[in-house]
């Protein structure tokens, strides 16, 4: 049976790093309890530092993982806040990082890298579970129908998806898989995949690809059609974005 991993995907393309970090930059913050057992993470998905606290806190650090650019990110709320009081797991992951931190022995910054995604990978699962109220990314994910649909997508950009296929992994008719998707994610499949396409075509002509493989990859009929897609979505043309790179 394909097993539909809802956040490989979105980790591969959108590099994720961790690093210790001062208050006024942390975006991630470990606070525990009075005992001092690690109780509650708290991750800003915009900007950095939190409001004074009286809360005792493990450690702070910053999270960066692209941005605007990663559409995973930019579906979550502005703070993902989790409780691990019960989760001896995590307790134990954040207590490793605390102690890379603190020690500073040779290899900390890929350590804490490491560690840190595996937190931020937690909270991310957790955020799925909830699911959200509001239309996006993370309420079709939180879909057990829709995800299977949206992982597709995800993996396989360059496929020629039609709704019908989507529908089809989905289980569920044409017209109430278009339905159910635009409800959740907020635009039809071929909307949404398109912006995926885009967003990953960015990251590739950011790293010196040629237009017309980049154009071809996925799926459009001709580099000017992907040319003029582009500018639409980014705002400039490709062959601009990888002039200033080069």
């Amino acid at each position: 049976m394909e097993r539909y991993d809802r956040l490989t995907t979105l980790i591969d393309k959108f590099k994720l790093t961790v690093s210790s970090a001062v208050p006024e930059g942390a975006n991630l913050v470990v606070h525990t309890a009075s005992d001092g057992t690690p109780d509650r993470a708290c991750f800003r998905t915009r900007g950095t530092g939190f409001p004074p606290s009286e809360r005792l806190v493990l450690f702070w650090a910053h999270v960066d993982w692209s941005g605007l650019h990663n559409p995973f990110l930019t579906a979550l709320p502005d703070t993902v806040d989790i409780d691990m009081s019960a989760d001896p797991d995590g307790i134990g992951l954040v207590r490793m990082m605390q102690s890379e931190i603190a020690e500073q022995r040779c290899g900390v910054d890929s350590v804490l890298n490491r560690l840190g995604e595996v937190l931020i990978v937690r909270m991310m699962r957790a955020q799925i579970e909830a699911g959200s109220t509001q239309p996006g990314l993370l309420a079709g994910l939180s879909d057990q129908r829709l995800s299977r649909a949206i992982v597709a997508m995800h993996d396989r950009p360059g496929q020629a998806w039609r709704t019908e296929d989507l529908a089809q992994l989905a289980g569920m008719s044409r017209s109430r898989f278009a339905e159910t998707f635009l409800s959740s994610v907020g635009e039809p499949p071929a909307a949404y995949l398109r912006r995926w396409r885009l967003t990953l075509a960015r990251q590739d002509i950011i790293k010196g690809h040629r237009v017309d493989v980049v154009a071809r990859r996925y799926g459009f009929v001709s580099p000017e059609g992907f040319s003029r897609a582009f500018r639409r979505h980014h705002g400039e043309p490709p062959i601009a974005l990888r002039h200033g790179q080069a």
